[in-house]
């Protein structure tokens, strides 16, 4: 039935749904001091800016953000860049230059946002590529092992082969059944000869 195990589970999903709701709370009453303090020609990028970070928070809880999200908000956030450089002056004003490097600056973390998602391994990635070296290790071991084992196969094959020859001719009799000591005095002889 339901057990102590069953009323615990229970107890622990209640506390962590409370928990999310209290975060989710926090966000959202979350509010930016200075909203009001921007300079008013640089207004709408500080809070272009803002609406971004709020969009990259909300992901953070949901999920991860997708590439296309973020380079709409990238892509909003140079639109505006743009039109404020178009609608400056061009008398050589301070803002002006501050716009344009700020525009530099997002293009910039663009392209290095773009570059990362696609050089940033998941966890699956990085464990196929750890299984996949360990499969090559495992082989090539095996392969080792295979190469001693047909080596050492070869050597006692070779050894039981000089041994057979060695025994027939230390084995072999004269008719009446002894040894023969001839045959006996050359093959030490050549052993000798081999191995001098």
């Amino acid at each position: 039935g339901r057990g102590f195990a069953f009323r615990r589970k229970q107890k622990i999903e209640r506390q962590y749904k409370k928990f999310l709701k209290k975060g989710r709370r926090v966000d959202s009453q979350h509010v930016d001091k200075f909203t009001e303090t921007y300079p008013e020609h640089l207004k709408h990028l500080y809070l272009a800016e803002e609406e971004m970070l709020k969009k990259r928070r909300r992901a953070r809880d949901d999920s991860v953000l997708s590439e296309e999200k973020l380079n709409k908000a990238v892509d909003l956030v140079l639109e505006m860049v743009k039109c404020h450089y178009t609608l400056l002056p061009r008398d050589g004003d301070e803002n002006k230059a501050k716009i344009f490097i700020l525009h530099k600056s997002i293009s910039k973390r663009k392209s290095a946002i773009t570059e990362g998602k696609f050089k940033k391994k998941t966890a699956n990635q990085k464990a196929k590529e750890e299984y996949e070296k360990i499969k090559a290790e495992h082989a090539r071991k095996k392969e080792e092992a295979e190469k001693r084992r047909q080596q050492r196969e070869e050597a006692q094959r070779l050894y039981k082969q000089k041994k057979m020859e060695a025994y027939k001719v230390l084995s072999k009799k004269t008719k009446r059944g002894q040894p023969n000591l001839n045959l006996q005095v050359e093959f030490l002889l050549q052993k000798i000869q081999q191995n001098t």
